[in-house]
């Protein structure tokens, strides 16, 4: 390819595209070509929108080059696409009608405007693929706990810092008893991560089920492994969470392993939710005997269960007719959400009437 003369290569150009592919770890051929592209873009402007311009860049010096693929023809009605055969045989020797001859056309500014155009893309393209490392690290975190450090509150919602980014805390998403101090760190559940032209949107909660789950999975090494299953958490945010467990070992106590020695390892789930209370309940696949089991604290003394209708009619001894149903009804609501069941409780005396 004859290069004109007023083309002496772009060195610096290359040398910063090789420390930003080092530094930033973006591809130098994808800058080249979002550059040629944009070029490309510009060109076309000035030719009126051609299809048959291209913009060349070597790889090697920078240097930019600027072509007109022309049609040659008998007679030219369109200057810019084509070339008379005459023309074409004193040019491009050995041309015939039919052909297509590449022209140079590059401007005498063009070094001027492909070094602000470059600037222009490369700038563009580092915050892109910024973006882009950043949501596809953030994308595994979703649905999974992280850890952040409380920055300010303001306006009901709390700015945490999750590393490289922040996030929000909403006031939909926080628990009521809970306050953070700034440079507080705090464990928040990841319940989406969403792309958006400012970079990843991390939502994160408080008070999410999940949270009690991850947490959880986090302490207990039996649950790593998969000896131990949580089969399901209901949670009233703050105050208490039920949470079912089940051992694929019939050597392994599922309750004993969440407990963990001297209750490290519930207390330590505990403490991470600023002491809201958690009861851990006996998963099984017989529904009243599940049921029986997340009422506890309460006894039960009979569990009669329609499982079409989901609804479960208990029985508990008059005296533990109110620890049952709970607090403003609490215990029997986390139950019944528990087991998936519509829990009816009565006193043994009611239930003779």
């Amino acid at each position: 390819m004859k290069k004109t003369a007023t083309q002496k290569g772009n060195p610096e150009l290359i040398q910063a595209l090789n420390e930003i592919e080092k530094e930033k770890d973006i591809s130098k051929e994808i800058l080249l070509e979002a550059i040629e592209n944009s070029l490309l873009a510009a060109c076309r402007n000035q030719y009126g929108k051609s299809d048959n311009v291209r913009v060349c860049l070597d790889r090697e010096t920078g240097e930019f080059h600027v072509f007109l693929d022309k049609l040659v023809v008998e007679e030219v009605e369109d200057e810019i696409m084509q070339m008379s055969l005459t023309e074409a045989e004193v040019k491009y020797p050995g041309s015939s009608l039919g052909d297509t001859v590449s022209v140079e056309a590059t401007p005498k500014n063009f070094g001027r405007i492909a070094a602000q155009k470059a600037k222009q893309v490369v700038v563009q393209r580092i915050r892109e693929e910024e973006r882009k490392v950043l949501y596809d690290q953030y994308y595994t975190k979703a649905k999974d706990i992280v850890t952040g450090t409380i920055q300010r509150y303001n306006n009901g919602v709390y700015n945490v810092n999750l590393g490289k980014i922040d996030a929000i805390l909403t006031t939909q998403e926080q628990v009521e008893t809970e306050e953070f101090e700034p440079r507080e760190r705090v464990k928040f559940y990841v319940t989406e991560v969403k792309d958006s032209p400012r970079g990843p949107r991390i939502i994160i909660s408080r008070t999410h089920p999940e949270l009690v789950k991850r947490l959880f999975e986090a302490e207990v090494a039996e649950i790593q492994s998969g000896v131990v299953e949580i089969k399901n958490v209901s949670r009233e945010a703050g105050s208490r969470s039920k949470i079912a467990v089940y051992s694929n070992d019939e050597n392994v106590d599922a309750i004993g392993a969440c407990v963990g020695q001297n209750g490290a390892r519930v207390n330590a789930v505990v403490d991470e939710l600023r002491g809201e209370k958690i009861d851990i309940i006996e998963w099984d696949e017989d529904p009243a005997i599940f049921i029986e089991h997340a009422l506890s604290p309460s006894r039960v003394v009979s569990v009669d269960v329609d499982e079409e209708e989901k609804t479960a009619a208990v029985v508990v001894p008059d005296y533990q007719l109110s620890l049952a149903i709970g607090k403003e009804g609490q215990n029997a609501r986390l139950a019944a959400r528990l087991t998936g069941y519509k829990i009816d409780i009565k006193s043994e005396t009611q239930s003779e009437e």
